[in-house]
């Protein structure tokens, strides 16, 4: 048992070993500006979407439900931003890892870890000031709303 543990902690050290380093966090102009690029992709493709953006601490900073959206959409799309800003890292490279299986299960001993595409940090300056969570559709379209979202500050 001590050594399942040993392994989780070294995975779980060596999956961030490479991760950026947290800047001051998102402002509320800022999270505007990628809240706006997030819905006008959903709306381009005709998704309704809830969108929520955490700032470096994972703090809701804002929140969006499109019309239509269901409800839930709002607890996993604040689930995955936080996750991204958390682990400093998309949904998608967790799920990405659990697809492989073996010693990356381990992944889900993690606390809070959403590992569905939809969840992305928010880089400025190569440093992580906050992150967008999408939720709503697929999780590969939330993924497509989400990275457009993150983009809008690049």
């Amino acid at each position: 048992m001590f050594r399942v543990i040993v392994g989780a902690l070294l995975a779980a050290v060596a999956f961030c070993a490479n991760a950026q380093v947290y800047g001051p966090p998102i402002t509320l102009e800022q999270a505007r500006k990628v809240m706006a690029a997030a819905e006008a992709e959903a709306r381009k493709n005709n998704f309704n979407m809830g969108v929520a953006i955490v700032d470096a601490g994972g703090h809701l900073v804002l929140f969006q439900r499109m019309d239509g959206t269901q409800f839930v959409s709002e607890n996993v799309a604040r689930e995955k931003a936080w996750s991204a800003a958390a682990y400093k890292r998309p949904g998608k490279a967790f799920m990405d890892r659990l697809a492989k299986g073996g010693e990356d299960l381990l992944i889900l001993q993690l606390h809070g870890v959403v590992s569905a595409d939809g969840g992305e940090p928010i880089i400025v300056d190569g440093k992580l000031i906050g992150a967008i969570g999408v939720s709503g559709s697929s999780a590969a379209n939330d993924g497509v709303v989400a990275r457009a979202g993150a983009a809008a500050l690049k």
